[in-house]
């Protein structure tokens, strides 16, 4: 966001100037016309840029290339990173998106290839940003007739051209997964590019978090370990988007310290208008709102209509298409012309995502729907307006996803919308929180178990490791020894080397939980075309055999699902409805590490077995969203290992405390939900890398809110479950656990946090406004009886009291009467 101050106003006290700006024009609409539902407005002011000379040493012909591009000068902070990284400096550049970044890597890259041919290797997330940056390469080759070769390397890299990036490649622009995979096993044959290697980039650093990030480490030692044996020790040039911890998340990714970091940026930036957006309540009693959707649907339509380039972010791939043919509803009537609005998420071709991004770039699409796909450095041209369908999650995540529109100097209009859910209805209530907020901290922790075995293992099979040697920060002693009585590794003099056939990179995802993408087959008319790829974990709750598969808004049917084969058989239909799956989540504990008691209550954290299972979906009626529908899913269940932490009441609290068990189960179910989002703000962390699940101590039952929308007891057996038996153990525990196999380091944090989660989720609850409980609260969890005394709100705030330590069971049990 750079030094200016954004400024918040008060829309109701706004005079707004007149004005010719069609950005300007669109949020004095907006103020003028809805202005009772922008809680918030955000302006930061347009910045000039500061500029610097080209290097004295810049070789004319790279000089040339720039003048050739309309580029007489550098950003001050594009200068400053050709005198670290021509210093030998390991470097970390955090400057805005569109600020040039790119450039700052690219001209000491290529100055260095000119000069004495040394090489590169570019590191990005996805395929897209690798494609782009060739294309950037390439253009500054063809300006300055530099004669420096660069090439992707990724898995559509036909069989017959791999060898000539591996021998004749300058630069080499690949990702994560490739280096993973397919170059760091098969060392020997990129000989020449170890042997020269001098620079690594490794862009949009932010990304690389959590599992993810954990895994990128070991992939950065295990190179690092290969160069040794070449000779080289290349520099590390890293590029993110603006998180609270850069230096430090450097530092952990490539294992260095005395890393120089650039945060200051000269590029000029147009002013950014925000407006925070809160759907008016057509029910205040349940407090329920508007939806998102239709708010977003309706800024849309009229950003278009005003002639502006509008972006939609969606949280979810279903959203992105439920979104889409809303929009191509309203723009995209005629199947004759062009179309207007397009979707963008994961899971489609790459070609018909390239299809995408050209037209963009091109000014020939006027709104794309897309998930955060779109929200990495992706050159899609300039765009005016940006909406956000829902809270990201996180505060850098939606300034990230706010700068996609309004590039360079000119101006732009971003609108957060909020969803019923807690946070976003904290962020757009106090807008001053999300203004004064830091960006959040990128976590990783590559020493995680699972992760580091998994690196070692497959370390060892690229080079023999030496006694004494150690990978990162950690002895390996012990794992060595441990893979060798598992007959993986041979201990022969001083060194342990590989001894069995498998190929141990092709059992690591670096991203996923599971190896193997399924595909969607359209077999309409007899056909047998694929057109989309589904990642195994979104595949239980997508592909399921009479779910509705969309892609641009069209619907396909799915009428077989092989699971084993990775692949889901669909045909087109005109069904006037969406699917959406219905899953719960049980868990066994399997080991408790620390605990926190008393005789009412108790806190523990530990490690759980998990299950997950989709049960059933819904079938949702396009506009009126009303339920037309269910259906059931038989699918395997899902199963990991992973770290959690838990609350508990004494049974005899919950029997003087509540009139019946379901009533304790209703309130359980609120306070967890309160829970998790409370835990996912103050960790900072996205509530996705958490989740959360209400069952049974014995882990014999498990309860989720069902279609109904009140509490639904799902056994761990076939068996019918009675809670109100005599000789039943009743000991509904609240779980938050994390999300990924082996956890990432949030539960514990979370033990440590238990009193605040406890008290603050209380306060969210009780200064909610709403009579019987909402999905700003407690959840959608329906009142048994709304007219008694009863009700979710009140029993989810009698267990938040009482876990809270603040009120005695005996008084609970007396407000509740």
């Amino acid at each position: 966001m750079g030094k200016s101050r954004p400024l918040i106003r008060d829309a109701s006290l706004v005079h707004d100037e007149p004005t010719t700006d069609p950005v300007e024009r669109l949020g004095r609409t907006l103020r003028e016309r809805q202005g009772d539902r922008i809680t918030g407005e955000i302006r930061i002011p347009a910045t000039p840029g500061v500029y610097a000379g080209f290097p004295d040493e810049l070789d004319p012909r790279l000089a040339e290339a720039l003048r050739g591009r309309g580029i007489d000068q550098l950003y001050s902070h594009q200068r400053r990173a050709w005198d670290l990284i021509r210093g030998g400096a390991h470097t970390a550049l955090v400057t805005p998106t569109a600020s040039g970044k790119s450039l700052c890597y690219n001209l000491p890259v290529l100055q260095a290839a000119i000069e004495d041919r040394a090489k590169a290797l570019y590191l990005f997330p996805t395929k897209a940003l690798s494609q782009d940056q060739v294309a950037e390469i390439i253009a500054l080759n063809q300006a300055g007739d530099l004669k420096v070769k660069a090439f992707t390397f990724d898995g559509d890299t036909p069989g017959d051209a791999r060898k000539a990036v591996r021998t004749r490649g300058d630069i080499v622009v690949s990702n994560p997964d490739m280096l993973h995979q397919g170059i760091l096993p098969h060392h020997t044959k990129w000989a020449q590019l170890f042997e020269n290697l001098r620079f690594v980039v490794i862009d949009e650093m932010h990304t690389y978090r959590g599992v993810f990030g954990s895994h990128m480490a070991n992939v950065i030692r295990r190179l690092k370990r290969v160069c040794r044996f070449y000779g080289t020790d290349p520099h590390f040039i890293l590029c993110s988007a603006t998180i609270a911890n850069p230096r430090e998340l450097a530092e952990q990714l490539i294992d260095e310290k005395n890393i120089e970091t650039i945060t200051d940026s000269g590029a000029p930036r147009g002013a950014k208008q925000l407006f925070l957006w809160n759907p008016p309540l057509v029910n205040p009693d349940l407090g329920i709102r508007a939806s998102a959707r239709s708010q977003s649907s309706h800024i849309a339509r009229l950003a278009v209509r005003s002639g502006l380039k509008t972006i939609v972010f969606a949280q979810t791939r279903l959203m992105v298409e439920v979104l889409t043919k809303y929009l191509k509803d309203a723009f995209d009537k005629d199947p004759r012309r062009p179309a207007r609005v397009k979707a963008y998420r994961g899971g489609y071709l790459p070609s018909e995502r390239r299809t995408t991004e050209r037209q963009l770039r091109g000014g020939g699409v006027d709104c794309v729907v897309a998930t955060s796909a779109l929200e990495l450095g992706v050159d899609i041209g300039s765009l005016d307006v940006c909406l956000l369908n829902g809270y990201p999650g996180t505060i850098a995540g939606t300034w990230q996803r706010l700068g996609r529109a309004g590039r360079r100097s000119r101006s732009a209009l971003g609108v957060l919308i909020a969803t019923s859910l807690p946070l976003d209805q904290f962020i757009v209530r106090n807008p001053q929180f999300f203004i004064d907020a830091a960006p959040e901290h990128a976590r990783i922790d590559p020493d995680q178990l699972l992760i580091l075995l998994d690196h070692i293992r497959c370390a060892a099979f690229e080079l023999p490791f030496k006694d004494g040697e150690r990978f990162g920060s950690r002895d390996l002693d012990q794992f060595l020894s441990y893979l060798a009585e598992e007959n993986i590794l041979h201990h022969e003099g001083d060194q342990w080397y590989w001894m069995t056939d498998s190929y141990p990179a092709n059992s690591v995802s670096l991203r996923s939980v599971a190896e193997g993408n399924f595909v969607v087959i359209d077999i309409t008319d007899g056909g047998k075309d694929v057109i989309a790829e589904v990642d195994y974990s979104s595949a239980a709750m997508t592909l399921y055999k009479g779910a509705i598969y969309m892609m641009q808004a069209r619907p396909w049917q799915v009428e077989k699902l092989d699971w084993a084969g990775r692949k889901a058989f669909v045909r087109q239909t005109e069904a006037d409805y969406y699917t959406d799956a219905i899953d719960y989540t049980r868990l066994k504990i399997l080991d408790q590490f620390d605990e926190a008691s008393d005789p009412e209550k108790s806190c523990a954290h530990g490690e759980v077995h998990l299950i997950r299972r989709v049960s059933g979906y819904k079938k949702i009626r396009y506009y009126t969203h009303e339920n037309v529908g269910y259906g059931n899913v038989e699918l395997p269940d899902q199963e990991m290992h992973t770290m959690a932490v838990w609350w508990q009441l004494a049974a005899e609290v919950l029997d003087e405390a509540f009139p019946s068990r379901w009533q304790a189960l209703d309130g359980f179910l609120g306070a967890a939900y309160a829970m998790h989002f409370v835990s996912a703000l103050i960790s900072m962390s996205e509530p996705h890398d958490l989740g959360r699940a209400v069952g049974n101590a014995d882990a014999t039952w498990f309860t989720s809110v069902g279609v109904s929308g009140r509490g639904t007891i799902r056994p761990a057996s076939g068996e019918t479950v009675d809670i109100h038996a005599p000789n039943r153990r009743f000991a509904p525990t609240v779980f938050l656990y994390d999300n990924y196999p082996g956890g990432i380091g949030l539960s514990e944090p979370l033990f440590d946090m238990r009193e605040q989660i406890v008290a603050r989720a209380g306060q969210m609850v009780g200064a909610c406004e709403c009579v019987h409980g909402c999905p700003a609260c407690i959840g959608p969890i329906l009142a048994s009886d709304e007219r008694g005394a009863y009700s979710p709100k009140l029993v989810a705030g009698a267990v938040l009291t009482i876990l809270a330590g603040k009120l005695s069971r005996e008084r609970v049990a007396n407000a509740n009467c």
